[in-house]
C-alpha cells in the first residue's frame, strides 16, 4: 500500500467532487502537511489526484493529461490507454503511484500495476487512509442528505482521526 495520503473522490446526486488531505510523510517523519495533491484536467472537465512518490505522481499526471488530449476527454479511453503503456514501458512499470480520476461518468483507479478499476458505486478512494475514507463515504452516502463536497471532506476528517499518514488540512475540488 502507498503510505502517506488520503485522496477519495465520488459522485452523487448529479455532482462530482474530490478531495485530498495535505500530509507528506518521509518514512515516520511529516514533511509537509499543505500539498496539493489535486488537478483539474482536460478544461476542468476531469478531477485527478495521486497518492505515492511526487516524481512518479507528476510523471502520471503528465502521461495521463496528454493521453486525455490525445482522447478529446474520453476519461475511460484515457486510462485504458495509459494502462496499456503502463505494462508495456519499463520505466512505467517502476512508478509507484495511483491515481483517482472522474468526470460527470466516470470514476477510474488507475493502479500501479496498470490496472483500470471502476468501482460499482462511484467512490474512488486511494492512499494509506482511501480504506478509510471509502468505508465513511459509503455511509455518509447511505444515511444521509450530505452533497459530494460535503462528503468527501467529512471522510477525510473521519480517515484523518484513524490513520497516521492523513491529515485535516483538505484540499477539495468539483465539478458543477
Amino acid at each position: 500500500m502507498i503510505r502517506g495520503t488520503t485522496i477519495i473522490g465520488l459522485r452523487h446526486n448529479g455532482r462530482v467532487a474530490i478531495g485530498a488531505d495535505g500530509q507528506v510523510s518521509l518514512e515516520e517523519t511529516i514533511v509537509k502537511q499543505n500539498a496539493n495533491k489535486l488537478r483539474k484536467l482536460y478544461n476542468d472537465k476531469i478531477l485527478a489526484g495521486f497518492a505515492g512518490t511526487s516524481a512518479d505522481a507528476f510523471t502520471l499526471f503528465e502521461r495521463f493529461e496528454s493521453k486525455i488530449e490525445e482522447f478529446r476527454g474520453n476519461l475511460p479511453r484515457a486510462a485504458v490507454e495509459l494502462a496499456k503503456d503502463w505494462r508495456m514501458d519499463k520505466y512505467l512499470r517502476r512508478l509507484e503511484a495511483l491515481l483517482a480520476v472522474l468526470d460527470k461518468e466516470h470514476a477510474l483507479i488507475i493502479s500501479g500495476n496498470g490496472d483500470v478499476i471502476e468501482p460499482d458505486d462511484g467512490i474512488v478512494a486511494i492512499g494509506s487512509g482511501g480504506p478509510y475514507a471509502l468505508a465513511a463515504a459509503r455511509a455518509l452516502m447511505a444515511h444521509s442528505n450530505l452533497d459530494a463536497k460535503t462528503i468527501v471532506r467529512k471522510s477525510i476528517q473521519i480517515a484523518s482521526s484513524i490513520c497516521v499518514y492523513t491529515n485535516e488540512k483538505i484540499v477539495l475540488l468539483e465539478l458543477t
